[in-house]
């Protein structure tokens, strides 16, 4: 049930971080503040399509 998903930084659309959900439970994509090594920053990662 469990899926994998990579995450991407919202402003320079590097991809940064895995990370995995139940598809069942959260029907929504995961949106979530992560820090990004090219930007220097925290940013907004998205799940990737």
């Amino acid at each position: 049930m469990r899926d994998g998903l990579t995450l991407r930084c919202d402003i320079c659309k590097e991809e940064n971080y895995i990370a995995d959900r139940n598809k069942k439970t959260q029907t929504e994509k995961l949106e979530t503040k992560k820090y990004c090594s090219r930007c220097n920053q925290h940013t907004l990662h998205k799940e990737k399509k």
